[in-house]
């Protein structure tokens, strides 16, 4: 199972972040809460952007793209395999600096793949 980093977690359980965070712990896969809200989503907590994990598979981001520069390092710092880019999260300058350290980078939905088994 790939451990994920949901980027822009949230307790609010009307949120596509929340959804993805249920739905990735309901098929087995454990997960980091990262977001600027407090509270938990799928039983696990929200931490702030501070530390960094160093065992993460996948970044999968619900923060847009006004919002993702100051988190850049935080993002890279944590060396993901790959990086999923929601729906409104599209980034290019993300997206490169990614690629340029040899992250694998995907436009495509958290809720989507894990539905038809691609995740």
């Amino acid at each position: 199972m790939k451990k994920t980093l949901v980027l822009g977690a949230t307790p609010d359980t009307s949120r596509y972040a929340n959804l993805a965070a249920n739905r990735l712990v309901s098929r087995g896969h454990s997960i980091v809460n990262v977001g600027t809200k407090t509270g938990e989503a799928a039983g696990i907590p929200i931490e702030k952007p501070e530390t960094i994990h160093t065992d993460i598979d996948t970044v999968t981001l619900y923060i847009g793209p006004q919002n993702q520069p100051p988190l850049y390092n935080y993002i890279l710092n944590t060396h993901p395999k790959r990086i999923i880019f929601n729906p409104g999260t599209e980034n290019a300058e993300l997206q490169r600096m990614a690629n340029e350290k040899g992250i694998e980078t995907e436009y495509a939905c958290t809720l989507v793949l894990l539905s038809i088994g691609q995740y």
